[in-house]
């Protein structure tokens, strides 16, 4: 019995010992575990905010660029309306579209006398004109030819029932004689081919020169001649 006692206590002993054994051997295997599953986060951390930080940089720089410069194609996309807007440009105001009349603009005292030629739209659409009309006299010795002056000719878009107005200059006649009598206006509006007949406004007569006198002069649209 007491053999039996000795060797039931002596394997319960042994039995203690190989729990204590396997529990510090399970202790050791997560604490040797644990370091690397740190390590691990602390990586990812600092490579996810790296990241982070260089695609929000690169979302700024490359975001705020492109927004910045679609704004500016959005601008120019407006720019490209006014060119669609150039594209479609009024077309030119024909000569049955043009009410023309003429009027003496001579001021008292000029040197020279003045006609002030209007046309106006009355074709119901807005149109446009640009350069020098075509001028010429009718007189007892045929048909003269108003000389351009050389000023810069604008072009003008007209809405239905405005106006334009250019000038006639011409030498008045103080020379005591009967002169050159005008017996009619002519006037061709810029780019047309039918012309207008008017009478004439303007003085009697021209005075009778060897082509050495002041001539006749036609100003650009908007001008309405010296006396205007």
């Amino acid at each position: 019995m007491r053999v039996r006692k000795l060797t039931l206590a002596a394997m319960a002993l042994a039995a203690g010992l190989s729990l204590t054994a396997c529990q510090n051997d399970d202790g050791g295997s997560d604490q040797s575990a644990a370091p690397p599953a740190a390590s691990t986060a602390s990586s990812s951390n600092g490579g996810s905010g790296s990241a982070g930080s260089d695609q929000q940089g690169g979302t700024d720089s490359a975001g705020k660029s492109p927004n910045g410069t679609g704004g500016t194609s959005g601008s120019g996309g407006t720019g490209g309306t006014g060119g669609a807007d150039e594209d479609g440009k009024s077309d030119r105001c024909r000569t049955d579209e043009l009410e023309i009349t003429a009027m003496d603009a001579t001021v008292g005292g000029d040197t020279e006398g003045t006609v002030a030629v209007d046309l106006r739209n009355g074709g119901g659409r807005e149109c446009s004109l640009a350069g020098y009309a075509g001028v010429d006299l009718k007189t007892n010795s045929g048909t003269l030819s108003a000389e351009r002056t050389g000023e810069s000719a604008p072009s003008v878009v007209l809405a239905d029932g405005e106006t334009v107005t250019f000038g006639i200059t011409y030498p008045m006649n103080d020379s005591g004689g009967s002169g050159v009598r005008i017996t009619g206006l002519v006037v061709t509006p810029p780019n047309e081919t039918k012309s207008v007949t008017l009478d004439w406004p303007g003085a009697a007569t021209l005075p009778v020169t060897d082509g050495s006198g002041t001539p006749v002069r036609v100003g650009p649209l908007g001008s309405a001649g010296q006396g205007g």
